[in-house]
This record gives structure tokens, C-alpha cells and sequence, in this order.
């Protein structure tokens, strides 16, 4: 195929701008899909993604676009719109030469129209900015388009101003696609150079990898991933129209997919280089690293029994994400679980939602955590992922945690709300921009601090107006304890956080609180409490059910009474040195709302 007559594009949005229905409206609009077969949400198949209106994983098409007698082959990658999956969204825009920064004229610019639009100015993409919502009665595209111009510096006659949902000017968003955005500047005599932008796996053709074929020509022979060092064989090579339909190859600069009959998702990695296995100058191409973990939980099965259950259900979730990592790990009080990393807190969710649904378990999740850094005395560095791992005080001499770079967006009345909630969740004010009548803050803010309801505080205090962007940036030191749970004096490890110390005791009379209104009453006294090393620093106590062993007495000596008493006394003494007290789901979730 001549590399003049493709374009390959992404579009870029804030989450809720319309970069789904812009994407349904061009299928139809191209004949990808008929009336018949169309769905909303077309390239969205899971059924959190239709439930929630969100794309979990990207999805490319390729559609036909007739343009002055000329037919121009279009391939669109669909990219995540949550701050989660932004490494997907900069590998995706790796493999086009240009973008559509879709801006809705309800909301006007956003966390992650800023975002987004910088990522694609680092790729050198030719980005042209599109209003959608036009047809809103609340739109105001004038304004939006003078933020626009202020802020991102585009000129007047470069916006657009579409509907996505009715398809007005959908012809001329088309039209410009071709006219503006550059061809693909790929060799198709050169060596083999692939991009792969995603992955899956399926049962009977095992690990499928998405491409853009930067140089050479993709055929059916042994092929070779630069990054994990993988040779295979391939079972298949498609494009997607927009389902996988075979072809015999694909050249310099076409967007397709190869079938590897691998059975590892983690050997085809989402950035990875692509050639055949006969070459050994080619060079892997730039940007690739593995995925950077955030976010750490432990999953526990409710029933010991559903373990195995648990186990399987994991590994068939690796199998489809292969930034899902996970070990296995013990505890007194919940038993055998699963370590589990993410790349944030809204992966972790989707995760925990796919359990249940899919798998139809129910565990228990521990408060998420962070990877700390660890410089002990005798001079040797280590990490740890939970409280549970933390060594002993005295060999430690220096504890470091993750900070993120966070970008708040937000109008101009929710700033004293957002600078007191950030300075609460010891934040450090980097610089502030103003954007019309809005105002970006760039913060420094530790990631244990925003994986714990920063997003609902923040939504909360700026009326739902204010939007967030982060990545991360890198270590500082902290001085840091770990708050260990104690229940009935037996430590609950799946309770314990590290904190900062200054914090410590408000976090601790909070837990032991929280705690005491969900823990069922016994027989005997249940005692909470909330310690740093050998010192109690919080302390809480569930009141033991009392019977009225008297109330049988009709009269007599008094000695009878104060029997009856003391019998009873020993008997809660004895139920309290040897009960055992069984935590409810309730009791974690508790701790995960603080």
C-alpha cells in the first residue's frame, strides 16, 4: 500500500469530552459498520467499559475515506481516558502521525486536555483542535475557543466545531484529517521495525499483539521481540475492520495486528519493537519501558477455600493485562492472599469489579499501599510493598516514599478549598497558571496520600468542577512508622499502614474507632488498639454482652449475689484469654474509607 494515501490518528480528550461517539459517529460516517450491526460504545467490549462509559483498553479500526476521487485508508486508535493507563495512551500516540484534541463546549479545557495535548506535542504529532457538544444548549463555544487560543496557542481557523452525537461538520473533521495530518514517513524496503501498542490473549491463537509497522514489510516469518528477547512464529497477520480480518502482510506504515501463538503476555510487552529473527542490527524504537507499577493491595478470599479459585482467576487476568502483577503472601487473621500491584488506584478497582463479576468471588482487599525505599544501617538499600514487610525499627536509618507531580485544574472559586486539601495531605505547591477563569496548580504530593480519597476529597470540595492529572516523579525521605492494629491484643497485619509519625496517632484513634462500631459484641471484652512498636497510642474498647445471672434471685444473703458475680467474671476472663475474634469484610472496608 502506498504510505501517501494513510493516515494514522489518535484522539485525545479529557474523560466525558466525546471521544467514544466521535469515534462510533466516524465508523458510521466511513461505512466501517453498518446501521444494522452498530452499537454505542463500538470498539468498548468489556462490559465495564459499556456499564461505566469509560475505555479501559485502547482499540484501533481501520476506515475508507473517499476525498477528491481518492480513497484514503484512515486508522484511528481508540486511547484510554483515565489517568491510569497514560503510558498506554503515550505508546498509542507513538504510532500515529497525528491527533484530535477534542475539547467538549460544556467544560472547556481540563487536567487532561492539557495533559494529553503535551504528550502529543513531545511525539511531534500534528494535533488539531476539535469542539464537540456544539449542539448543546449549555455550550459556549466562543469562550472555549478563546481558551483555546490563549492557552494552547492555535490559531482561530485551525478549531473546529462539530457534533458528534447529530454528526454535524463530521465531513469537514474528516476532510482535514486527510489534509492536514502528514502520511507516514516509513521505509517499506528497510529493515523491520514494529511498534507494539497493545496486546491480548486469546485461547485458540494465544498472545495477539498490536502493531504500527514503522519500517520494512510484515510477512509470515519468524519474527523476534526486541525488548523480551521472544522469537515466534506467527499463526496470523490482520488489520482491524473494525473486527480482526487476515491479510498476507503489512507494510511501512499500516496499523495491524499478528497472532503469536505465545502463551505469556508478559513476553509482548506494550512498547516493544517488533523484527525478524534473521536481523541483528536492527534497533528496538524509543520510548519502550516495562509498566510502572503504583499501587500495591492484598487480596484475600473471604471462604480459605475459594484460594485456588482466587489463584485461577488472577492468572486469567494476567492473560488479558499485562501490567497485572501479583505474589502470594500470608496472613494470621485472613490466611493465604495474593500481593497484587497496579498502576493506580482506578486499575485496582476495575480489577476487584472483574473478580466479582466474572469470577463471582468475594474477597476481602487490604488499604492500598505504596512501594517504599529502605536505606538500612548497615549501608544496604532494599523496597518494600506493605506495612507487613517493614524491618525492625533499629536496623532502619532512612525510609523514602514516591512522590507524584500532580496537575490540579479547577475554576477560580474552588482555589481556597484546593489549597487547604492539598497543604492536608502535605502537598508542596510548585507553581500556579491561570487559563481564563480557571487555574492550573502543579503540586508535589506523596502517592500515599493521593491513593487514600484525595480524587473524592477533591470532586467533594470543588463541587465536581475540578479535574487531576499526575505522574510520578521520584523518592524523598519521610519519617515514618508503621501503626500496627492489635485486635483482642493479636496484631491484624492486613490492618497495619505505614504513616507518617506526626499523623500517627490521629490515624490511629480514627481506625480504632471506626473499628469499634463494626466489630460485633461477644461474650467477653473486646479491646482495639492502635501501637507503634511496644506504645499504645490509641485505644478503643467493644463492651462484652452481659447476662443477668441474678435475675433468678428472688432473695437470700447477699453473699449469693456477689457468687453468682464473681462466677460470671471468671468466666468472661477465661472466654477472653482463649476467644477468638473473627473480622467482618465490614472491619477493612472501614479502614479503606479513611
Amino acid at each position: 500500500m502506498n504510505p501517501n494515501s494513510i493516515r494514522n490518528f489518535s484522539i485525545i480528550a479529557h474523560i466525558d469530552h466525546g471521544k467514544t461517539t466521535l469515534t462510533d459517529r466516524l465508523l458510521l460516517k466511513t461505512n466501517t459498520t453498518s446501521q444494522r450491526d452498530f452499537r454505542d460504545r463500538m470498539l468498548d467490549t468489556n462490559p465495564i467499559e459499556q456499564e461505566r462509559g469509560i475505555t479501559i483498553k485502547l482499540a484501533p479500526v481501520r476506515m475508507k475515506h473517499l476525498f477528491k476521487g481518492k480513497t484514503y485508508v484512515l486508522n484511528l486508535i481508540d486511547t484510554p481516558g483515565h489517568v491510569d493507563f497514560s503510558y498506554e495512551v503515550s505508546r498509542s500516540l507513538a504510532a500515529c502521525e497525528g491527533a484530535i484534541l477534542l475539547v467538549d463546549a460544556t467544560q472547556g479545557i481540563q487536567a487532561q486536555t492539557i495533559s494529553n495535548f503535551q504528550k502529543a506535542k513531545d511525539q511531534k504529532l500534528r494535533i488539531i483542535p476539535v469542539l464537540n457538544k456544539i449542539d448543546l444548549l449549555n455550550a459556549d463555544p466562543e469562550t472555549v475557543k478563546l481558551d483555546l487560543i490563549e492557552s494552547l496557542q492555535f490559531s482561530e481557523t485551525e478549531i473546529l466545531s462539530i457534533s458528534a452525537k447529530t454528526g454535524q461538520n463530521i465531513d469537514q473533521l474528516l476532510d482535514s484529517i486527510i489534509t492536514k495530518l502528514p502520511p507516514p514517513k516509513g521505509v517499506p524496503t528497510g529493515d523491520l521495525q514494529a511498534l507494539v501498542f497493545n496486546s491480548l490473549y486469546h485461547s485458540h491463537k494465544g498472545v495477539i499483539i498490536f502493531v504500527r509497522v514503522v519500517n520494512g514489510k510484515l510477512t509470515k516469518e519468524n519474527l523476534h521481540l526486541l525488548g523480551t528477547n521472544t522469537n515466534f512464529e506467527p499463526q496470523e497477520i490482520g488489520i482491524f475492520s473494525p473486527m480482526m480480518t487476515p491479510i498476507d502482510s503489512l507494510s511501512a506504515g499500516e496499523v495491524g495486528f499478528i497472532a503469536t501463538g505465545l502463551k505469556d503476555i508478559s513476553l509482548a510487552q506494550v512498547g516493544d519493537t517488533v523484527t525478524k529473527s534473521s536481523s541483528s542490527k536492527v534497533n528496538s524504537l524509543p520510548g519502550y519501558k516495562p509498566p510502572q507499577l503504583m499501587v500495591y493491595m492484598d487480596f484475600y478470599p473471604i471462604d480459605g477455600k475459594d484460594f485456588n479459585l482466587l489463584l485461577d482467576a488472577l492468572e486469567k487476568l494476567k492473560l488479558n493485562d499485562a501490567a497485572l502483577k501479583y505474589s502470594s503472601t500470608h496472613s494470621k487473621a485472613l490466611g493465604n492472599g495474593f500481593r497484587v500491584g497496579f498502576l493506580g488506584v482506578f486499575h485496582a478497582e476495575i480489577v476487584q469489579e472483574r473478580l466479582a463479576r466474572e469470577f463471582d468471588l468475594n474477597i476481602i482487599a487490604t488499604a492500598p499501599s505504596v512501594k517504599y525505599k529502605l536505606k538500612l544501617t548497615d549501608g544496604k538499600e532494599t523496597s518494600i510493598k506493605s506495612p507487613s514487610q517493614l524491618p525492625d525499627p533499629s536496623s532502619i536509618q532512612l525510609i523514602k516514599e514516591p512522590i507524584v507531580l500532580i496537575s490540579i485544574f479547577t475554576p477560580k472559586q474552588y482555589l481556597g478549598a484546593i489549597l487547604q486539601l492539598c497543604d492536608d495531605h502535605r502537598g508542596k505547591l510548585e507553581n500556579m497558571d491561570y487559563f481564563g477563569d480557571r487555574i492550573k496548580l502543579n503540586y508535589r504530593l506523596p502517592l500515599a496520600e493521593m491513593i487514600i480519597n484525595f480524587y473524592d476529597e477533591l470532586k467533594s470540595v470543588s463541587s465536581g468542577f475540578a479535574s487531576i492529572e499526575y505522574q510520578i516523579s521520584d523518592y524523598q525521605p519521610i519519617d515514618a512508622v508503621k501503626l500496627t492494629i492489635l485486635v483482642n491484643k493479636e496484631p491484624v497485619e492486613a490492618l497495619s499502614q505505614i504513616v507518617v509519625r506526626e499523623k500517627a496517632e490521629e490515624v490511629g484513634r480514627f481506625i480504632t474507632k471506626r473499628l469499634k462500631e463494626v466489630i460485633p459484641r461477644q461474650l467477653f471484652e473486646i479491646p482495639i488498639q492502635a501501637a507503634i512498636g511496644g506504645k499504645i497510642i490509641a485505644r478503643e474498647t467493644v463492651k462484652a454482652f452481659r447476662k443477668d445471672v441474678t435475675a433468678k434471685l428472688y432473695g437470700g444473703d447477699i453473699t449469693r449475689r456477689k457468687k453468682l458475680l464473681e462466677k460470671q467474671k471468671k468466666g468472661k476472663s477465661k472466654r477472653k484469654a482463649f476467644g477468638k475474634v473473627e473480622l467482618p469484610q465490614e472491619a477493612f472496608l472501614a479502614v479503606l474509607k479513611r
